[in-house]
């Protein structure tokens, strides 16, 4: 599409039936109004229109530690997941086992009560898969994909408290994970479901707990960060490696992103002996998490999910053609008044834009929550949880947002900013994950794009060609039209 051809799409699409055009052209006169702040906006909010940030704009970057850390606090309870998983065994000829029920694990009676004590009924999908694998004997290694939410966390400490024997004073079981906090959530889930075995340890090799040279860790259990426990089994001499009989690597697509850790990772499975059990996990298996796990994960079991593109089956999805960010607020707010929307959530490029947008729905009365990247995880964790509480009706929020937040109530995503990589082209796996927010647990819901330029259409174009599916033009000033597509 040529930048006249554009254009005139645009004008086109403003000018469908007089009265349309004549309520178009108030909402926009309102609009054109505002390029003078209101005064109960913060000034320093406003963008001149030739401050608006392109694809190339300062994004606000995800940190996929804090990421994974958020998603553990805001998860109290497992999500249901409609992923269907993909078993890969070491040994085709095996037969395959999964559980439907705790009790077939045959777990010790204390261990199996402080699985009900932290209210899991049954296993989760990922749990009847991996545990009968983790769990038998002769040990098995594991390279499984689960996201946060699904049980993972707590069906390999239950591998680990089945694994010990409290008899022996020494190290048998080593997690570690990316970083101090997510080494403490791991560390709370074993704690918990092991409380009623008194007599099994556990010890974080973390910053702050300090180790005295020569001194042996007696827990069964340690828990850390990959330079704290490096240090304790080679410096401090405190852990030996070949006296560990199980090697759990938690969050590897997050711990390969942080400097140093990859390196670290493996110098402490050099030193592990060969019959180790090594259980690795991970969010996503990328390319470079493929090729970490092959590096410290020998003759693997695989699990891992099936692609999640089923989801947009209960997604319907549209694009609206608009000529700067006036425009989008506008077309966002003929929106907003068509459809029954119990919740919705919209996703911009920047903090800026986020500010300025959750600043002009305010005005329009609308209970805005704003999420954003200079915010702690505390301070996101609680935005969300006043979300889901339905304190606020309109989530406004960075990529931050963008992965592992249900919430049942939301039928509305709006992309005011299409989701673009460092290179400019479509960010399929983030535009996956954002309009991924509705439709969920089989419930209808919208995803609309906001398309300003030839560039953001091209965007549009490859994320059709990447999922195989069409996205359709919407007219947000046609209230017919909109009762139509979106009925």
């Amino acid at each position: 599409m040529s930048e006249d051809s554009w254009a005139l799409s645009v004008d086109n699409q403003e000018a469908s039936t007089p009265a349309m055009q004549m309520d178009f052209s108030k909402k926009v006169d309102r609009m054109r109004g505002l390029r003078k702040p209101p005064t109960d906006l913060n000034s320093n909010i406003w963008l001149e229109k030739d401050e608006s940030e392109d694809w190339r704009g300062d994004t606000d970057k995800v940190n996929l530690a804090e990421q994974s850390l958020l998603n553990k606090i805001i998860r109290r309870s497992l999500v249901r997941n409609r992923n269907q998983v993909e078993v890969l065994q070491r040994d085709p000829t095996s037969p395959l086992y999964s559980v439907k029920t705790f009790e077939e694990l045959r777990l010790k009676p204390e261990l199996l009560n402080g699985v009900y004590s932290m209210g899991f009924n049954r296993p989760s999908r990922i749990q009847e898969n991996a545990l009968p694998m983790m769990l038998a004997q002769p040990p098995q290694n594991l390279i499984a994909q689960s996201q946060s939410g699904t049980g993972k966390t707590a069906a390999f400490s239950l591998a680990v408290l089945s694994h010990v024997n409290p008899a022996n004073k020494w190290t048998q079981c080593l997690c570690i994970a990316p970083t101090y906090e997510l080494a403490l959530q791991i560390g709370q889930v074993i704690e918990q479901m092991g409380k009623f075995c008194p007599d099994v340890k556990l010890s974080y090799a973390i910053r702050g707990n300090r180790m005295q040279r020569g001194v042996k860790v007696q827990e069964q259990i340690v828990i850390g960060t990959p330079g704290t426990v490096l240090d304790w089994c080679t410096k401090l001499k405190a852990i030996d490696p070949k006296k560990i009989t199980m090697f759990v690597l938690d969050e590897a697509d997050v711990m390969i992103g942080t400097q140093g850790h990859r390196d670290q990772s493996i110098r402490i499975h050099r030193q592990l002996s060969q019959d180790c059990q090594m259980l690795l996990f991970s969010a996503t298996f990328e390319d470079s998490v493929w090729s970490f796990a092959e590096q410290v994960v020998p003759d693997p079991n695989i699990i891992r999910l099936k692609r999640e593109e089923e989801t947009l089956d209960t997604i319907k999805q549209f694009y609206v053609l608009c000529k700067d960010k006036e425009d989008k607020f506008v077309a966002l707010c003929n929106l907003y008044g068509s459809l029954t929307v119990a919740q919705a959530m919209i996703f911009c490029r920047t903090r800026k834009m986020a500010a300025w947008l959750s600043a002009h729905l305010s005005v329009e009365g609308h209970q805005v929550a704003l999420l954003s990247g200079e915010m702690t995880v505390e301070q996101r964790a609680t935005v969300i949880e006043r979300f889901r509480e339905g304190k606020e009706k309109v989530l406004v929020t960075t990529n931050v947002c963008s992965r592992g937040i249900d919430v049942e109530q939301v039928s509305l995503v709006v992309n005011f900013d299409m989701p673009v990589d460092m290179d400019g082209n479509a960010d399929n796996e983030t535009y996956l994950h954002r309009i991924g927010r509705t439709g969920r647990f089989g419930r209808r819901g919208f995803a609309v794009n906001m398309v300003d330029s030839k560039h953001s259409m091209d965007i549009i174009h490859q994320i059709e060609m990447h999922f195989n599916r069409r996205i359709t033009i919407l007219d947000t000033n046609n209230l017919e039209e909109m009762d139509e597509k979106l009925g």
